[in-house]
């Protein structure tokens, strides 16, 4: 593979300044290599460039270009494979958006923007993204993500402070899907949440932009009965989630068979129960109480989906289709170096992540050289050896001109005399 087809065809994707373009360029190779650590070091002994041209191309005040640029490159890439939109597993939504937040530890306060945050189990130092990923046609086209800034961060750099959720629901108001899939109807768009995006707040966004979603509720999230709801006053009279399963025992088990992702399709059984009921603060919704029919250890999940013409299977299949963005998570903490990069200047973070989505769009666009078949480690092999070409073709170049080989073995003598 010749490294000047490859390079045209990275720099014909990318939305870049012309002076920083060659720039970009190694540094989206040497993230789109394998590696140990996706580092400037690497990303310097890679393409023979100083390591503080990769340095400064990240920190001056490039965080937007690099954002912009992702937000070109998965515009053209959208279309390119929303052509045609096709159902999902004969759901009835074709455009998936999804949403969750990963974090980039880091191993102090120091750094700028650096926050301890309660993720999971136990609390963690670090930044905070939420990522928006766009999936239909079997694909994933990850969104320029959210970051989260600090009331430190925001003071210091005249910025207003807002929550996580709040910031989701500025994103979702202004964001413009026709850019990215062209013509749709709304009710084919359906957001999937888990609990902790659990917020009236998202929700009516949602269904006042005529989408639909599918989110895990909080067990202590308030619902009511159609029969109470007519009785009682709105201020009170709400009943967790949990809780109401539990009063309204008459509601009988069903039994919901789906299939799994993955070159072994398993058949998946799980229990449910559901109920139209209102949920505090947004509206009518259909409520599932599901488990897994083999494992009844009590861990159940209550969903909320306001799409009331779905069926249980349909919104079960919705929901797991949510793990696409836990999976890409690790794709890119794993293969693209989400974590390895320890700037003390925030711009520097927010550049270096923007340009691994790039990175994880272009692995994935059947790029020459790349291709379309393979894992994400198998695709990295392969655009190693690109530059690796391009230094061959660059000696053979040398050998054809006149004197070519005598010039090439005095150069070999001189080295080894040295």
């Amino acid at each position: 593979m010749r490294f000047h087809k490859f390079r045209d065809a990275v720099l014909n994707k990318i939305s870049m300044k012309f002076r920083l373009r060659i720039v970009c360029l190694w540094y989206l190779i040497s993230l789109m290599a394998e590696t140990r650590k996706h580092s400037l070091t690497f990303a310097s002994e890679l393409s023979g460039t100083e390591k503080s041209a990769f340095s400064k191309f990240l920190n001056n005040n490039n965080k937007d270009v690099a954002k912009y640029s992702l937000e070109s490159l998965s515009k053209k890439q959208a279309k390119i494979y929303s052509k045609v939109l096709e159902k999902t597993k004969s759901l009835p939504w074709r455009v998936f958006i999804l949403i969750d937040s990963t974090m980039r530890n880091r191993s102090s306060l120091k750094s700028e923007n650096v926050q301890k945050f309660n993720h999971g189990k136990g609390f963690v130092i670090g930044h905070r993204w939420t990522n928006i990923l766009l999936f239909f046609n079997g694909i994933i086209i990850p969104l320029p993500p959210i970051p989260f800034y600090t009331k430190k961060y925001c003071r210091e750099n005249g910025l207003t402070y807002m929550t996580e959720h709040d910031r989701v629901v500025g994103y979702l108001n202004d964001l413009n899907l026709y850019e990215y899939v062209g013509f749709h109807k709304d009710n084919e768009v359906v957001v999937l949440t888990d609990s902790g995006y659990d917020n009236k707040k998202i929700q009516n966004t949602v269904l006042n932009r005529g989408w639909h979603f599918v989110t895990a509720l909080k067990i202590c999230r308030g619902v009511k009965s159609e029969a109470r709801y007519a009785k009682t006053p709105k201020s009170s009279g709400w009943d967790g989630v949990g809780l109401f399963f539990k009063k309204y025992r008459k509601l009988a088990w069903q039994t919901v068979r789906i299939l799994t992702d993955g070159p072994k399709r398993r058949r998946k059984e799980f229990r449910v129960r559901h109920a139209e009921v209102f949920l505090k603060g947004v509206g009518k919704i259909r409520a599932v109480c599901s488990e897994f029919k083999r494992k009844r250890d009590g861990r159940r999940k209550y969903l909320a989906c306001g799409d009331l013409k779905a069926t249980l299977c349909q919104i079960l299949t919705a929901y797991r289709l949510r793990w696409k963005i836990e999976i890409f998570h690790k794709h890119v903490k794993m293969h693209l170096g989400f974590g390895d990069i320890s700037a003390k200047h925030f711009s520097s973070v927010e550049s270096h992540v923007s340009l691994i989505y790039c990175a994880y769009i272009l692995l994935n666009a059947g790029l020459p050289g790349i291709g379309t078949d393979g894992t994400i480690p198998e695709k990295q092999r392969r655009v190693v050896k690109i530059p690796e070409n391009k230094k061959t073709a660059n000696i053979i170049h040398e050998l054809t001109k006149i004197g070519g080989p005598d010039r090439y073995k005095n150069e070999l003598k001189s080295v080894l005399a040295a």
